[in-house]
């Protein structure tokens, strides 16, 4: 089995059997003594570290636009999807955002420590006006930064 893994399996102590990718902007995410020991050693025993193609990039923030998803991934967020569509590998977090747009991109989810989430979609109100809009970003009427709630 292939795993896309992110971060925060490397503040675990978690261990998977397979293939183990990671993007190299996860590996600039960490930081703390502790998690890097946790990277080398599994760089040693065969962690890859592989940079996802353009593509996946772009399908990954199309498939967080539809959900909502968009505002809540960061770059190393993304690059961990895009990774997990070029390999067509299970994606390892715990970061419900992540798992959102994997199930949505039809990816493989497994939780590190959390269970596994639901598939959410979200909608977007303005607090200002009240008024609603399906995407994030600005309300175009008032200038207020909307909101986010489950639709």
């Amino acid at each position: 089995m292939r795993y896309a893994i992110d971060a925060s399996f490397f503040f675990s102590e978690a261990t998977l059997e397979g293939e183990l990718f990671t993007p190299p902007s996860v590996v600039e995410e960490i930081v703390d003594v502790r998690s890097r020991c946790r990277l080398e050693a599994f760089l040693a025993s065969g962690l890859t570290v592989v940079t996802p193609s353009a593509e996946s990039v772009r399908r990954v923030a199309a498939a967080a636009g539809e959900t909502g998803d968009l505002i809540r991934l960061s770059p190393a967020d993304t690059d961990l999807l895009a990774l997990s569509l070029d390999l067509g590998a299970v994606t390892v977090t715990d970061d419900y955002a992540i798992q959102n747009v994997a199930q949505r991109l039809g990816l493989g989810v497994r939780g590190i420590l959390q269970g596994k989430a639901r598939p959410r979609r979200w909608k977007f109100r303005c607090p200002g006006c009240n008024r609603r809009y399906s995407a994030a970003g600005t309300c175009p009427v008032c200038g207020s930064l909307l909101s986010r709630s489950l639709k």
